[in-house]
């Protein structure tokens, strides 16, 4: 049995990249997160938020990574929003899709996708 939360098309207030003049400048980025958790913390016996994985406060640290700030790259960004979920104990695995658009004159999106099993997961919380 497995449990999985889902947050799909979360647009971003960010920029990422490096651009020349003749470049296109993507003007949207978006993440998917899917997070494991405990199916424990899906299948209750009563209707109430402590016996759930909360995931407004990992969304609301992923905002504040984006707010006025300027990433050079998409994989920094990644491994800043996988840092902030290995400090959440009801996540068991992270697999995160974050993708810019256009990344051509009218079209395209272009993402960098990463999966974290509940290993590595494990090794970054020791190894902050």
């Amino acid at each position: 049995m497995r449990a999985q939360v889902e947050l799909a098309g979360l647009d971003l207030n960010i920029e990422i990249g490096t651009y020349t003049n003749n470049d296109v400048v993507p003007d949207r980025h978006t993440i998917d997160l899917t997070l494991g958790i405990n199916p424990g913390l899906v299948l209750i016996d009563k209707d109430q938020m402590d016996r759930i994985f909360d995931y407004d406060p990992l969304i609301s640290k992923i905002q504040n990574l984006t707010e006025g700030r300027r990433y050079e790259t998409q994989e920094r960004f990644i491994t800043l929003v996988v840092e902030e979920c290995a400090k959440f104990k009801e996540i068991e695995s992270v697999q995160i899709l974050l993708r810019k658009s256009p990344v051509s004159r009218s079209s395209g999106e272009l993402g960098v996708r990463l999966r974290i099993n509940g290993p590595d997961l494990k090794k970054l919380r020791i190894n902050p």
